[in-house]
């Protein structure tokens, strides 16, 4: 990377075809202000880490109740997700996460999952990256199907989920549920190397 500005350099994702060592996808990637980033699989040492992203997040980014604003609630939440579940998140340049996926159980054949981005990174792309590594991944793990709820306000949410193939399966008052099957061609998609994509 080129210590002036924070364009990535180093790495053109058009040219690569991957190789039998890269995870479910690239997990590089570069956000729509030139950001290089990586998403990875969550690790325990990340854990007050991820809990300083959630506390940053203005109360506009929190929906449903989560994340939970009081720090002991919070920690019980992300407890619950990294214990039970299995969890990705992207990181910037020096480190810091920006972003989190989680999906519980981890043993159900049709998961559960929340995703957040730090508010400097939304509308970034970021979370419709995370999507797709959150589907690459689920694929891998052998899981049939992901699930969540979203309130009906989010719009901007149900687009994203909507762009790669979640179907509304349920409509309550205030929330939609969704669901995507993993037997969609996106799963497959997904996991291509980027100059296959």
């Amino acid at each position: 990377m080129n210590g002036t500005n924070s364009e990535c350099r180093y790495w053109n994702p058009s040219e690569c075809t991957g190789t039998p060592l890269c995870p479910p996808r690239c997990p590089r990637i570069v956000d729509g202000e030139g950001m290089p980033l990586l998403v990875r699989r969550y690790e325990a040492d990340d854990f007050e880490m991820i809990t300083r992203m959630y506390e940053d997040l203005d109360s506009t980014s929190r929906t449903m109740g989560l994340p939970p604003e009081s720090r002991k609630r919070l920690e019980e939440w992300l407890h619950n997700l990294t214990e039970n579940g299995w969890n990705l998140v992207a990181v910037d340049d020096d480190g810091q996460i920006v972003g989190h996926v989680g999906v519980v159980p981890a043993t159900t054949e049709d998961p559960q999952f929340v995703i957040f981005v730090h508010d400097d990174y939304q509308n970034r792309g970021v979370g419709s990256e995370m999507i797709r590594h959150l589907i690459a991944h689920a694929a891998d793990r052998g899981h049939d199907a992901l699930q969540l709820d979203v309130s009906k306000g989010n719009s901007r949410a149900i687009s994203v989920y909507e762009n790669v193939d979640f179907e509304i399966t349920e409509r309550n008052a205030m929330d939609l549920s969704m669901r995507l099957s993993l037997d969609e061609p996106i799963a497959e998609e997904v996991q291509r190397p980027p100059a296959e994509r």
